[in-house]
Order: C-alpha cells, then sequence, then structure tokens
C-alpha cells in the first residue's frame, strides 16, 4: 500500500475513532434527548474542524480564503490560438481571428 494512502486511512480512522468515543461519553452521562443534539452538534463541530484544518494544510487558509480563488492560485489563464498558435486573453486570436483555443495554464 502507498505510504500516502496508510496515512491517509490511519489519520481517517483515528477521527472516526475519537467521534465515536466522544458519542458514547455524550450518551452515557447525559438524557436520550440533550444526548442526541449534543451528539449531532459535537460530530458537525468536529467535521468544520477538519474541514478548516485540512484547508489550512493545502495553503487555502480557514476563513480568510476560498479553495479555488486562494493565494495559490492568483495566476492568470492564457489561452492559445489552435490554428496559428498565437497567446492572448481574448475571446478570438489577434492574428488569426479564429475563436478556437486551448486554456494554458
Amino acid at each position: 500500500m502507498d505510504p500516502n494512502t496508510k496515512n491517509f486511512l490511519s489519520n481517517q480512522l483515528m477521527w472516526i475513532v475519537i467521534s465515536l468515543g466522544i458519542s458514547f461519553a455524550i450518551s452515557w452521562f447525559l438524557p436520550f434527548p440533550v444526548s442526541l443534539v449534543a451528539i449531532i452538534g459535537t460530530f458537525l463541530a468536529i467535521n468544520f474542524y477538519m474541514r478548516r484544518y485540512q484547508l489550512r494544510r493545502m495553503g487555502a487558509g480557514g476563513f480568510g480564503g476560498s479553495f479555488l480563488g486562494g493565494a495559490g492560485n492568483s495566476s492568470q489563464v492564457n489561452y492559445a490560438c489552435i490554428s496559428c498558435g498565437q497567446r492572448h486573453n481574448q475571446g478570438s486570436c489577434p492574428r488569426c481571428g479564429s475563436r478556437m483555443k486551448r486554456a494554458e495554464f
């Protein structure tokens, strides 16, 4: 098994065990209707925390930046004309007028 996959699976298993442990502890100490609400709230809080943690690790920030528009993706998309190869950022090629283009990142 790939080390990255093994690390990912062990991390996911760890958070599942932590979540179940917290849920069992809440259901042990609180009565039924209150424990159900507390377990759902805890589950949502753990998911929110894990999402923020993963986004921060990828460099997109927690609240400050979005995933697609973060600081890491600030480069501009350039286009190249399929007919003549001219690079441009317009709707049609300035050299030959063709609207056929491919994106270059």
